[in-house]
């Protein structure tokens, strides 16, 4: 009997250490580490980072070299949260912003390896999945988005993934490279509730999109199809005014990325 205990004892105690790397491995809360940079708990090789800073117009960059290890780059606007080990995004309503938006943002952008700008076909299989809660938002925020890179003309996103602030999650499909964007409610979280999402391409016309294991699709037009695409995720506040105080904050505590 002692040794089918100890024998239950280990294997329970076995469980416990399998679901504790499973966490790890999404970058979970519980596996943080909160003394350290954003970059000493994400892989941050594939990604470079854009401030509500800079000159109008031309908000600052950091790249992937200045963001990578424990003692990567850190500030107000990008941060880890010292309770509980979250990459924090801050993004003010008042701030430095791209040409073709009204709206500041603490967003990492993709990026290749090899330090070049992430630029894939809608072709073949790709998915981004964060983990992460909204802490604060004046009205919504986008979360998480597929943009468009080259092969044509158009500023615009395949699709953005926002949160409101009434707790509704909403995907923004966009109707052509034109513009025009069509609303998906796709789930429901209290601010401050910590949820997770994947945002992906499948087949080259067909858009996937899971909130808390609940998962839709959605057809891609085919004035898409000449454009290369890229993943952004953070803190991209969709409203603005001249407060520094008022705006979006956005902990992550998992994000990664896959191609196939």
């Amino acid at each position: 009997m002692a040794r089918a205990q100890r024998f239950r004892t280990t294997a329970t105690t076995l469980a416990a250490l399998v679901a504790a790397l499973a966490l790890f491995g999404t970058g979970t809360a519980n596996a943080a580490d909160p003394k350290v940079a954003p970059g000493g708990n994400f892989d941050l090789s594939t990604w470079e980072l854009q401030e509500p800073v800079g000159s109008p117009g031309s908000p600052t960059t950091i790249p992937s070299s200045r963001l990578q290890g424990p003692d990567g780059y850190q500030d107000a606007y990008f941060y880890t949260d010292t309770r509980d080990g979250a990459m924090t995004f801050w993004a003010p309503e008042k701030g430095v912003t791209t040409p073709n938006s009204h709206y500041a943002r603490s967003e990492l952008r993709e990026m290749n390896r090899d330090g070049t700008a992430a630029n894939w076909s809608l072709t073949g299989t790709h998915r981004l999945s964060a983990t992460l809660r909204v802490v604060s938002v004046t009205s919504n925020v986008c979360v998480g988005q597929i943009h468009l890179g080259t092969g044509g003309t158009s500023t615009k996103p395949l699709l953005e993934l926002y949160y409101h602030a009434n707790g509704d999650i909403v995907l923004g499909t966009e109707n052509s490279p034109s513009g025009g964007q069509t609303l998906h409610t796709v789930g429901h979280v209290s601010l401050g509730k910590t949820w997770r999402y994947t945002i992906g391409v499948s087949g080259g016309n067909t858009i996937d999109v899971t909130v808390d294991g609940s998962t839709t699709h959605y057809p891609i037009a085919s004035s898409f199809q000449q454009y290369k695409q890229y993943f952004k995720a953070g803190s991209y506040n969709q409203s603005s005014s001249d407060s520094t105080t008022k705006g979006a904050r956005v902990a992550f505590y998992g994000l990664t990325v896959s191609h196939s």
